[in-house]
């Protein structure tokens, strides 16, 4: 059995509900069931069949409107694993750290590339932290009180996500000195990233120890869900990019928000309409359960 759910972005019509009705009988997927309306914008509607077939047959069905195709069973998550920059915030740190060198528009462009999969990630990052070498640390705090935004529903969904008892882990290809303050302004429980290495209070162009990328990103993933006694199908990834792709592919939930064409092509879910409150109501947590201070 599986569950389509249904988000707009502002009201769910009723002709909008029996659309996507219609559509999933002509792929072959028999409506079972449907939920009430809630919150007056999200719908359930649970079916048999394939899908992936839904997912065709529900794609594009309207552009106020996120959908989330899922199995039924173990629907609410254990562990929330997600990317920091683009997703948890709506920056990329790296970037708005270069402006204060003058070369934002220099290592933006090598950003996006590397975001696109068009860019061997570590290279790149390296690469990118070479250029910022004799930047004064005192950037950085600068780049997080005048830069650094919240993503719209992150502290909801992530405190939200304790409520019920998930684990919250932030992983970023960006750097420690803006995922730690940001991990505790959002609620997670840990974060992982890069370590810039600086000497008499600037940036020596290097950073410290393993990078995280694609692979320590996956390997993270697994090695929480294994200590916390979890299979895979109990986790939820999200992120936007192509170093994103393979936790995403193996999670339970792969999320692409708002993200780049490769990893919305290796998610299950892409949304690209709500905010991060969407994650919630894709396992059936409605708002009048969220935890919003």
């Amino acid at each position: 059995m599986f569950i389509a759910t249904l988000i707009a972005t502002e009201k769910l019509e009723k002709g909008e509900l029996s659309s996507a009705q219609d559509r999933l009988n002509a792929a072959g997927c028999a409506v079972t069931g449907l939920s009430d309306v809630v919150d007056n914008r999200v719908a359930d509607i649970f079916f048999s069949g394939s899908a992936k077939d839904a997912r065709a047959a529900l794609e594009g069905i309207k552009d106020s409107m996120d959908v989330a195709v899922q199995p039924l069973e173990n629907r609410q998550k254990k562990l929330l694993i997600s990317d920091m920059d683009s997703t948890m915030i709506t920056v990329e740190c790296i970037d708005e750290l270069a402006d204060y060198a003058g070369i934002k528009g220099q290592i933006a462009e090598i950003t996006e590339r590397a975001m696109q999969g068009e860019l061997d990630f570590e290279e790149a990052l390296r690469g990118r932290v070479a250029l910022l070498k004799g930047l004064e640390t005192s950037a950085i705090q600068k780049c997080l009180d005048e830069r650094v935004t919240i993503m719209p529903g992150a502290e909801i969904l992530v405190r939200t996500m304790r409520k019920f008892g998930a684990e919250t882990v932030l992983v970023s290809g960006g750097f420690t000195k803006f995922a730690k303050p940001v991990a505790e302004m959002i609620g997670f429980h840990s974060f992982h990233a890069n370590i810039l290495d600086e000497d008499n209070g600037q940036l020596n162009g290097g950073l410290v120890g393993e990078i995280v990328a694609a692979a320590a990103k996956k390997k993270l993933l697994e090695s929480r869900a294994e200590a916390a006694g979890l299979a895979l199908r109990d986790c939820l990834a999200v992120g936007d990019g192509a170093n994103d792709i393979p936790m995403i592919e193996t999670s339970g939930m792969g999320v692409a928000y708002h993200a780049k064409p490769k990893a919305a092509l290796a998610a299950d879910v892409a949304i690209n309409s709500n905010d991060l409150t969407a994650l919630l109501h894709m396992q059936g947590i409605s708002s009048d359960q969220w935890v919003s201070d």
